[in-house]
C-alpha cells in the first residue's frame, strides 16, 4: 500500500482533467484493499476504487479517498476443450488481449484496444465487433465490502446485458472486483459479422489477422488517450422501438440499425455525425473529427467544458431524433456519482 503525496487526479483519468482528491492510495494486493476498508481513519470517507480511469470524469474535487487498483497477475489452466485464464483486476485490458493473441489464447481478439483494466470489463460488459465480455467470461471474483470476504459469481449470476451487469446495480458500491476468469475455446471460431471484418472470411484467417485488423480500424477511428484525452465511446448506442425506427427512416433513410430483442439498436455515432456535430467545440472540449461518439480534451478542457459539450450533444440528438442518449462515462461530483440529467436539471431550477 502506498499513500501518494501528490493529490492530483490528472494522471489517473484518461480525460486528463486537472482535478484532485482528498487522498489517493495505491492498493497492490487484496490485503491492501481489506486494510483500507477496515481502517477507522477512512470509515467516514467516501472511497472510490479506480483502475485506469478510462471511463471516468471527475467533475470537481473528489471529496474522499481514490484507491488505485494495482492488483496484477495472470494464470492459465486448461481442460480438454478450453483455456481458463484467471486475470487480476488491475491488469491493463489492451495489453491482456495482445498477450493472449501472442500466446495462442484465441477468442478475445475482437476486444482489442478497449481502454481500461480487467476489473472494469465485467462492470460495463465491454463489447466490440460482435463480441461481448459475457461471451468469454467464466466467473468474476470480488471483495465484498460489507464482510471483507472474497466471493465469486458465475457468468449467469453476473446478470450481463448491453453495457450492464449486477456490478452496476445490486452490487454497485458494495464490492471491488479482484479477478476475472475467462474461458477461451481451443477450437477457435472467428467472429467476423462486423462489416469491415468480412474480408477475413477465409480458411487461412488467424486470430492475429483479426487482432491486427481491429487494431488498424480502431487506430484510424479512435484517438489514443495517451495522446488526446478521451474516454472512448462517450454515449451508449440507444435502443428504440421498431415503430420509432420506421418513423425516423422516412426522414433519414440511411439510418443504420441492428435488430435486438427490444427493437432496434441505433448507432449513436451516426446520430451525432448526421447532426453535423463532428468537430464541434466548447472551449477545450470537442466532438472528435473522425469518430463522433468520442468527446476529447484538446489539451485545455476543464470538466465543465466536457459536461457542457456532452449536454449540448445530448440535447441536439433529442431535438432531431426524439432519442435520449445515455452516457457510458461515469461522472463524479463532490465524491458521488452523478448523471447529465441530474447535473443540468439542477442548473435550471
Amino acid at each position: 500500500m502506498q499513500i501518494l503525496l501528490n493529490k492530483t487526479l490528472k494522471p489517473y483519468n484518461s480525460f486528463s482533467v486537472n482535478e484532485s482528491a482528498d487522498l489517493i492510495i495505491q492498493a497492490d494486493s487484496i490485503q491492501d484493499l481489506i486494510d483500507i476498508w477496515s481502517d477507522k481513519k477512512y470509515t467516514d470517507m467516501t472511497k472510490l476504487p479506480l483502475g485506469r480511469g478510462s471511463n471516468t470524469l471527475f467533475c470537481n474535487h473528489f471529496n474522499g479517498v481514490v484507491v488505485l487498483n494495482r492488483l496484477f497477475g495472470k494464470s492459465v489452466t486448461e481442460t480438454d476443450t478450453d483455456y481458463l485464464l484467471k486475470i487480476s483486476s488491475g491488469e491493463d485490458w489492451p495489453a491482456l488481449v495482445e498477450w493472449c493473441v501472442d500466446n495462442g489464447f484465441a477468442g478475445i481478439e475482437n476486444l482489442a484496444m478497449i481502454p481500461g483494466c480487467a476489473g472494469s470489463a465485467p462492470i460495463q460488459n465491454i463489447g466490440a465487433y460482435g463480441l461481448e465480455l459475457k461471451d468469454i467470461c467464466e466467473s468474476v471474483e470480488y471483495l465484498d465490502l460489507e464482510t471483507l470476504q472474497i466471493k465469486t459469481l458465475k457468468n449467469s449470476e453476473c446478470l450481463f446485458g448491453y453495457r450492464e451487469s449486477i456490478f452496476k446495480h445490486e452490487l454497485k458500491d458494495r464490492c471491488i472486483i479482484t479477478a476475472i476468469t475467462l474461458r477461451l475455446n481451443k477450437q477457435w471460431q472467428p467472429v467476423l459479422a462486423y462489416g469491415p471484418l468480412s474480408d477475413l472470411r477465409n480458411s487461412k484467417t488467424t486470430p492475429k489477422n483479426v487482432f491486427d485488423k481491429i487494431c488498424e480500424i480502431r487506430s484510424k477511428k479512435l484517438p489514443d488517450p495517451n495522446v488526446i484525452g478521451n474516454a472512448g465511446s462517450f454515449f451508449k448506442n440507444p435502443v428504440i422501438s421498431e415503430e420509432h425506427y420506421l418513423a425516423l427512416c422516412e426522414t433519414y433513410p440511411n439510418l443504420p440499425a441492428y435488430d435486438v430483442t427490444e427493437g432496434k439498436k441505433i448507432a449513436a455515432g451516426w446520430l451525432i455525425d448526421n447532426a453535423g456535430l463532428k468537430g464541434f467545440k466548447i472551449n477545450g472540449a470537442q466532438v472528435h473529427q473522425e469518430q463522433a461518439l468520442v468527446l476529447i480534451n484538446t489539451g485545455t478542457a476543464t470538466s465543465e467544458d466536457i459536461l457542457e459539450l456532452a449536454n449540448y450533444v445530448k440535447n441536439i440528438v433529442l431535438d432531431m431524433y426524439d432519442i435520449e442518449l445515455e452516457h457510458e462515462v461515469r461522472f463524479y461530483l463532490n465524491g458521488e456519482e452523478s448523471f447529465l440529467s441530474e447535473l443540468f436539471d439542477e442548473r435550471t431550477h
